[in-house]
């Protein structure tokens, strides 16, 4: 159960960054690009992407938002608590991903709410886009090195054989 020496952990990590980075609002952010050089089709594939994920991401919100965010809440206080009180080194890390996950969570419920509200198209659309994945990618660089810290605390702290 050493996460913090352990290879796979830093990968697992890579991969839920560059995922939320690339997936803006449950759209791949190449499509972004595409319809900024071919505008047409593209421009109008994306918005009807971004239309049908914002639509799902506030129904979702709506529905059941209060009960997924108690649940949430509720698993980031355990992971916390069995992290940094009782010393579990598989809970810390487990949540030094989870929590700032949940911090692009909120950021990205707010983003639809703001699309929603505003309904830009074209070029005001994919600064939009472009906003909420440059602050996913500042919460995931600051989340990554405060982990990267942490991690190697942890490293020589603890010390091998223990």
């Amino acid at each position: 159960m050493r996460s913090f020496s352990n290879l796979w952990y830093w990968i697992a990590l890579a991969v839920v960054w560059s995922s939320a980075s690339y997936w803006v609002l449950g759209v791949p952010f190449d499509m972004v690009g595409k319809a900024r050089k071919l505008g047409g089709q593209a421009e109008a594939d994306l918005e009807d992407m971004v239309r049908i994920n914002v639509a799902r991401m506030l129904y979702i919100g709506r529905v059941s938002g209060l009960v997924l965010f108690g649940f949430v809440c509720f698993l980031l206080t355990t992971l916390a608590v069995l992290a940094f009180w009782y010393d579990v080194e598989f809970a810390q890390a487990v949540f030094l991903i989870l929590f700032p996950m949940s911090i692009v969570g909120l950021l990205s419920l707010n983003t639809a709410k703001l699309i929603e509200a505003g309904q830009p198209t074209g070029e005001d659309l994919r600064r939009r886009l472009m906003r909420h994945r440059f602050w996913t990618q500042v919460i995931g660089m600051i989340s990554i090195f405060v982990t990267a810290m942490y991690g190697m605390y942890q490293n020589l702290a603890v010390g091998p054989g223990f």
